[in-house]
């Protein structure tokens, strides 16, 4: 009877454990559902102005009018860069792409981080920059936030920070849990602006939108002098979770607004993490080992691109000029100069815009699963009219 009775007890212990898990997991789920929302689209953001108190500058296109033809205008350069939270550095993988880490070591690792991408971005004197994946309130960030280290970093520009998303927290890995996080896009300009706005993009409506959560771009006015407007698109398109129908349906609505723009007589520029490959053959040209295509890493839909764009690193390739190192490599496992690695990171810009140059920032994906990338460029076409 006694045995009997003691495996009775071990059997009540079981099932009271299984039940109280099942239960703890119930509300969990309920917990995560209804902590879920999507910001409303349309949003207007207010800039916030630069740290060392110096009023912006109104952006005029000086010309050099004894030039025999086309005036040469105004250089400027655009950069952009997607941090990855800070926490992506050499020795950094990610469970989501096949790895172990899930959130960064400490908040020194994340301020270094970001701190290192700022500073190589500086050196190239932008105008503008855009970028991406920055935490303002994250468990996987060590709750360090990037976009104000981005403002101190770039004292002279005016920013914005759009929200992506605010997550709440995911209690998986079991062993280090990403957490909950805030995280967005933040766009800094030297000259004024008039206006940002956040266009929320489609995303998947069943269970995997836990999975890409909230998704938006930018949209930056810059006025010019002479009453037109330089329009700049911060980017960043889905990966995870998100099927071809959803992935059209981003491209479809960006471009909308980019050829509304274009159309009202303004330059158009979009720049940022597209999270396909941007000059459609990354696995030939960096003898890549994996087929990605399959998965996420597909190539972009070059023949979605409206009249009157370019996207500058497959026009490269289209002219045999292509000699940019990667974009983003495989966060799968630590970096060793082997990964796999991709062109993911584009500008697109309307042909009343002249590309002078683009390259990758190559880094060496010292700071981030991302190097930046930058155009250089003039308001207005080229002598022969093409782009």
């Amino acid at each position: 009877m006694k045995k009997r009775s003691a495996a009775k007890k071990t059997l009540i212990g079981i099932s009271c454990a299984i039940g109280a898990i099942a239960i703890a997991l119930v509300v969990y789920v309920a917990y995560v559902m209804s902590s879920y929302y999507r910001l409303d689209d349309r949003i207007v953001l207010s800039e916030e102005p630069p740290l060392d108190g110096n009023a912006l500058p109104l952006l005029e296109l000086v010309t050099d009018e004894s030039a025999s033809e086309v005036p040469a205008s105004t250089e400027l350069t655009i950069v952009a860069s997607n941090v990855g939270f800070g926490a992506y550095g050499p020795d950094f993988d990610f469970f989501m792409d096949g790895g172990a880490g899930s959130v960064a070591p400490n908040a020194e690792y994340v301020t270094k981080n970001i701190n290192g991408t700022a500073e190589a971005i500086a050196a190239l004197d932008p105008a503008f920059i855009l970028f991406q994946e920055v935490d303002v309130a994250g468990t996987r960030s060590c709750f360090v936030d990037e976009y104000e280290l981005l403002r101190e970093d770039f004292p002279a520009f005016a920013s914005m920070f759009i929200q992506n998303y605010d997550s709440p927290y995911l209690a998986w890995p079991l062993y280090a849990p990403h957490g909950a996080n805030r995280a967005g896009l933040a766009t800094l300009s030297r000259f004024q602006v008039d206006e940002t706005l956040r266009r929320s993009l489609p995303i998947s409506e069943g269970f995997s939108k836990f999975l890409d959560l909230d998704r938006c771009y930018a949209i930056s006015r810059i006025p010019i002098a002479d009453g037109s407007e330089l329009v700049i698109f911060n980017v960043h398109l889905s990966a995870y979770g998100a099927d071809e129908n959803i992935m059209q349906g981003q491209r479809e609505m960006l471009f909308e607004d980019m050829r509304a723009e274009f159309a009202a007589g303004n330059y158009v520029i979009a720049g940022g993490d597209f999270n396909h490959d941007m000059i459609g053959i990354s696995n030939e040209v960096f003898g890549n080992t994996t087929n990605t295509e399959a998965s996420w890493a597909k190539p972009f839909d070059f023949q979605s691109v409206p009249d009157g764009f370019t996207i500058a690193t497959r026009a490269e390739i289209d002219n045999g000029t292509f000699d940019s190192a990667a974009t983003c490599r495989d966060a799968g496992r630590p970096y060793d100069g082997t990964n796999d690695r991709w062109v993911m990171d584009a500008f697109i810009y309307s042909n009343n815009i002249t590309c002078k140059e683009q390259r990758t920032l190559d880094l060496d994906f010292a700071y981030s699963d991302h190097n930046p990338i930058y155009m250089t460029f003039t308001l207005g076409a080229t002598n022969d009219g093409s782009e």
